[in-house]
């Protein structure tokens, strides 16, 4: 296996997880990160007021669906969100940030479907939130975020690491290229 193909990888890993598929278009950037940072914002609240009352959200939500403890998993939510939610907000890690935010959301609709059946009002606030994550699950975090600065400055040290290995690689040839001259100009 070539090892700057294994070298690679780590990288193209680090590139699939921070990269983001976006135009140059800079009002669609400050829209995305618009909504990036109202949804962030927004759902700090919800792990907070788990929080303040864990064993009545415990009864009311997460033992009505019959998840097996019921304490541990409401704090599994509470917390998802307090952690996510910020960092959703800043464009840090953003992919696996609306990938936990995703997953509340998707136990909050199958509750209301439980309790109140298909009634759009329940599920309006869960469902938008659900489809703003998988947005940014797909997308990324846009142009103006903390994982479009990683990204950017991670490039730039491999390209500089790049150009110094084949700096050092072209004058260790040019040094063994003279040395062979001179056997040559020797024997010659």
């Amino acid at each position: 296996m070539n090892i700057s193909l294994s070298l690679m990888r780590p990288f193209r890993i680090l590139n699939r997880i921070l990269s983001t598929d976006f135009q140059r278009n800079t009002l669609l950037q400050v829209t995305w990160t618009l909504l990036r940072v109202v949804a962030g914002v927004c759902m700090i609240h919800n792990g907070l007021d788990k929080l303040s009352d864990i064993e009545g959200f415990s009864a009311a939500y997460v033992e009505v669906i019959g998840l097996p403890f019921p304490i541990f998993f409401s704090y599994v939510a509470a917390f998802t969100e307090l952690l996510a939610s910020p960092l959703l907000a800043i464009g840090l890690l953003t992919r696996p940030a609306a990938l936990g935010l995703l997953g509340t959301m998707l136990v909050a609709i199958y509750h209301h479907i439980l309790v109140a059946g298909f009634n759009i009002p329940y599920l309006e606030l869960p469902a938008i939130y659900t489809s703003i994550f998988i947005f940014f699950l797909i997308n990324g975090a846009g142009k103006f975020s903390v994982d479009n600065l990683l990204l950017t400055w991670v490039t730039k040290m491999i390209v500089m690491r790049t150009q110094r290995r084949l700096e050092l690689l072209e004058t260790t040839y040019t040094a063994s290229s003279s040395d062979e001259e001179k056997a040559i100009d020797i024997n010659g």
